[in-house]
């Protein structure tokens, strides 16, 4: 009997140091998170920025298995300062629209160099293309040659242009200016001006206020932003010039938010330029695929976008690419 009783507390004894063993196992971590960096131009900066932030911020989110920090600015020395601080606090993937296309090599190669990934996006850089895992971005040289060859088949006989520019050094800026400029150096249209707004509706209005108080003349607003082009527009307003279809002023914008095209609609604008604010699930795509130890199909993948005529554009346009409300 005494036996029984040693055997049966040693019983006791074993199945409680299992129990105890069972308790302090690891518990499942649960999937990776995803650390991200994102360096990007502030909302404020038009439109289409705030369209592509909010993109950005619905697809980057905790839910979806990511620790974000993001850094806005139009200054690309600021842009380059936090890209270097996101590389010490050692996220997993930087995403990059730049300010300006040129100055990243050095902090993509510290990025490189820390197993770091990088995507750019909206906007294209001047660097080695081993330096990100993939490009996400608008043909913005292709914005600018669809809208002057829109431009060119209007058949105005005298082309007399007042050329807003957007940043300049970006590549939205660089994009939409090609075209034009080389209209201006063969002759077959005339710069009254072309200075830089910086995407800022106010300084637009300055801009083309100064033009029309020279009394030079001009039948063309190429504008490199709807924000701009809509102070160029409040400048004629306030001078009485008449502009949209049929005349005076041919008025052209970018990036298709969804009150300038129903300025178009109702034929007081020409011309708008579409720019994708989209691609934030295109990278995220790729990024997911690289976790599951998949490949990146396409390095640079280009959205497809399109000009609209205000003697061709419908409601259904404006429903389907306008941007913002």
């Amino acid at each position: 009997m005494k036996k029984f009783i040693c055997l049966a507390i040693a019983l006791v004894l074993a199945l409680g140091a299992m129990a105890g063993c069972a308790s302090k196992a690891p518990a499942s971590t649960g999937p990776k998170v995803i650390k991200v960096g994102i360096v990007n131009n502030p909302p404020s900066e038009s439109g289409y920025r705030e369209a592509n932030v909010k993109d950005f911020e619905s697809v980057f989110t905790a839910a979806n298995g990511y620790e974000v920090q993001t850094y806005y600015s139009l200054k690309n020395d600021e842009q380059l300062n936090a890209a270097k601080q996101f590389i010490t606090g050692k996220v997993d993937y930087l995403l990059i629209s730049a300010a300006a296309t040129d100055g990243w090599d050095s902090v993509l190669q510290d990025a490189k160099n820390a197993g770091i990934k990088v995507f750019l996006f909206d906007r294209m850089l001047n660097t080695s293309a081993d330096l990100y895992e993939a490009a996400v971005v608008s043909d913005m040289a292709k914005e600018g040659e669809t809208a002057v060859s829109w431009l060119k088949a209007q058949n105005l006989g005298t082309y007399k242009v007042i050329h807003i520019q957007g940043a300049m050094g970006s590549d939205a800026q660089i994009g939409r200016t090609g075209a034009l400029d080389a209209e201006f150096a063969s002759g077959a249209m005339t710069k009254i001006t072309q200075q830089t707004a910086t995407w800022d509706e106010a300084t637009a209005k300055q801009i083309v206020e100064a033009v029309i108080n020279s009394g030079e003349d001009f039948n063309v607003i190429y504008a490199e932003n709807d924000g701009m082009a809509k102070g160029a527009v409040s400048a004629l307003d306030e001078a009485g010039i008449t502009h949209g279809v049929g005349k005076d002023v041919v008025v052209m914008g970018f990036d298709c938010n969804r009150w300038a095209l129903r300025e178009l609609l109702a034929g007081n604008w020409n011309y708008d330029g579409q720019c994708s604010p989209f691609q934030a699930k295109v990278i995220s795509d790729m990024i997911k695929s690289l976790e599951s130890g998949g490949s990146i199909a396409q390095k640079k993948v280009i959205s497809e976008e399109k000009g609209f005529d205000a003697t061709t554009i419908t409601q259904a346009d404006i429903d389907t690419y306008g941007l913002g409300e």
